[in-house]
């Protein structure tokens, strides 16, 4: 049976969204690098479009925004992004023979649209072709919509496709007519016109067969329940970019990839949601999302209005590097459980680490632990003080404001005999400033775990490098205030529900972290990065509202793509690029 109780979304969620926007952020700043429609208004093409398309992305073709994008960045990530453009170029336009200065801009719209179809897009429709090419094993069936604001100048260029290599066909499906190439050495694409206002290209022929279904009155993405309302309340003047996640589809196609078994009722909890949508727009500083998730109509599931997190990033030291926080951690927890269930790339097995605590300890999660965290909590790295021990580079803190405090110096005592007795910690008591606090240490030396009291009721726990210091009694100078913090954390919604931190410069770029090390093909990306910040709300019982804020480098004045690679055919000789190409 489905759980009607109210809950709080929790700060998994938010990031989940983070990940998801980041690529989004770094799909906001390479997804998005791969015109703006008024506010409100639905994603063009969004009428072809099926509802059961994983993801939807929405661009401007509005040169100047292209521009200001290429300006974020260092050196080596605006070469790493020019050259993808120009390699998206290259397949998309110059192997067909065309030049998106010449040919396409003359006609386009105001933005384009992107859809990532799911891998069952793939079998033949109801009453579909018959003897359709093969599509390359692995490939992701993709739909692109250019609106047409001129149809004598596309009607031009299109009767120009002519591709570098292979041959170009003719049919007909449902009475449209489609051009399609076979035996491109670079990508096979099947092109058509709908009723003069509408360019749809796909890169599979049954994709584009399920994109006119669609058109002709098929489930679309324009009639997903609760979708337009969504957009009203993420609206922007100027969007650079719009985007849609279909959350329950794309839950489903990573479980069935990750080669784990899923319960149906752990799916069933995932397909209570419908989606997520936000917008994007390019700031001075760097890229702004704001985003909004959503229940189905028919979701059992509601939400508790209560936006109650306030005061730990004042807690917290400026020399924090990651921090996440939310609004109840028992809520977060159960929420979290439920999740990672269905989610086989969840960090955290929820029940290994109910057992661990039973095995280690003796101690049951639930019972003594979170009956008592039903208050504000933080989890965060922090950057070790200066002159410490190189080993120790960072500390971790945890701070929990307890609803219960008799029962949480229960459980602590408890936990001090536990860690005494079968672990042989020696267990002391001093002071920091007027602060009574508990250090854990092993006879043999190694790092101390501190922990103690704040003000309110909060119960702190520190682990690695000696921060205790930089928290108690309270800061110096805080996370909150800090500029880093500042700019990247938005303000909006205010209250809210929680915030998610990272300062990629000093976690990530300056290799501060030896753990976040990245793989050489994400490290020109990430360097593009100052900060990234995230801040949630619940909106209502159905809704919930995730703001994102990714403060980027700010490089050298963009310069034309790099030339064409491949040589353009004599009936259509591309002229050299002078500006971006979406």
């Amino acid at each position: 049976m489905v759980d009607t109780k109210k809950k709080k979304p929790s700060l998994l969620l938010t990031l989940g969204t983070a990940a998801l926007l980041v690529g989004g952020g770094g799909a906001a700043y390479w997804l998005l690098t791969q015109r703006g429609a008024s506010p409100g208004e639905l994603p063009v093409g969004s009428e072809v479009i099926p509802q059961d398309a994983l993801m939807t992305i929405s661009v401007s073709t509005d040169t100047g925004q292209w521009e200001k994008l290429r300006e974020f960045g260092t050196v080596q990530s605006q070469t790493a992004v020019d050259q993808n453009l120009a390699g998206a170029r290259d397949r998309i336009l110059t192997a067909n023979g065309f030049n998106y200065e010449r040919d396409i801009k003359p006609w386009i719209g105001k933005e384009v649209s992107v859809s990532f179809l799911p891998p069952q897009a793939a079998s033949p429709p109801a009453g579909g072709s018959g003897a359709l090419p093969p599509v390359p094993k692995n490939q992701q069936s993709t739909i692109i919509v250019l609106p047409v604001q001129d149809g004598g100048k596309a009607k031009e260029t299109l009767e120009r496709f002519k591709p570098q290599s292979g041959k170009l066909v003719d049919r007909t499906y449902q009475g449209i007519p489609i051009k399609e190439t076979q035996g491109a050495a670079a990508q096979n694409y099947s092109v058509a016109v709908l009723e003069g206002r509408l360019v749809v290209v796909t890169n599979d022929p049954k994709a584009m067969d399920r994109a006119i279904d669609t058109y002709k009155g098929g489930p679309a993405l324009a009639a997903t329940p609760g979708y337009s309302q969504a957009l009203s309340k993420i609206q922007a003047a100027q969007p650079f970019s719009k985007i849609y996640v279909n959350l329950p589809a794309a839950a489903a196609v990573t479980a069935a990839n990750s080669g784990k078994s899923v319960s149906p009722q752990s799916l069933a909890q995932v397909q209570q949601v419908q989606g997520l949508a936000a917008t994007a727009v390019l700031e001075a500083e760097g890229v702004r999302l704001k985003s909004v998730s959503w229940l189905k109509p028919d979701s059992q599931r509601r939400y508790s209005v209560s936006n109650t997190a306030k005061s730990m990033p004042g807690r917290l030291p400026a020399d924090t590097l990651i921090m996440a926080s939310g609004g109840n951690l028992k809520q977060f927890w159960q929420d979290y459980s439920q999740g990672a269930t269905a989610n086989p790339i969840s960090p955290i097995n929820p029940q290994a680490l109910r057992d661990g605590l039973k095995s280690t300890i003796g101690m049951d999660l639930d019972k003594d632990f979170l009956d008592w965290m039903q208050g504000e909590f933080s989890l965060a790295l922090v950057a070790a003080p200066e002159g410490g021990s190189p080993s120790l580079p960072f500390g971790l803190a945890f701070m929990v404001q307890a609803s219960d405090r008799r029962a949480a110096e229960d459980t602590f005592k408890r936990l001090d005999d536990a860690m005494a007795s079968k672990y042989k910690f020696k267990v002391e008591q001093s002071r920091l400033g007027d602060r009574p606090v508990t250090n854990w240490s092993l006879p043999v030396g190694g790092p101390t775990i501190t922990r103690g009291w704040l003000d309110g009721d909060v119960a702190f726990l520190t682990l690695g490098a000696p921060i205790a210091n930089s928290m108690v009694p309270k800061p110096t100078a805080s996370l909150a205030d800090s500029p880093d913090f500042k700019t990247a954390v938005p303000s909006e919604p205010n209250p809210n529900n929680g915030h998610f931190f990272v300062n990629v410069d000093r976690a990530i770029n300056s290799k501060n972290l030896p753990l976040l090390q990245l793989p050489p093909g994400n490290r020109e990306l990430v360097a593009a990065i100052r900060s990234l910040g995230v801040t949630a709300s619940i909106s209502d019982d159905r809704t919930t509202r995730y703001d994102v804020f990714v403060w980027l480098q700010k490089g050298n004045r963009p310069g034309p793509l790099p030339s064409p690679k491949l040589p353009a055919s004599p009936e259509a000789s591309p002229s050299p690029e002078t500006s971006p190409s979406p």
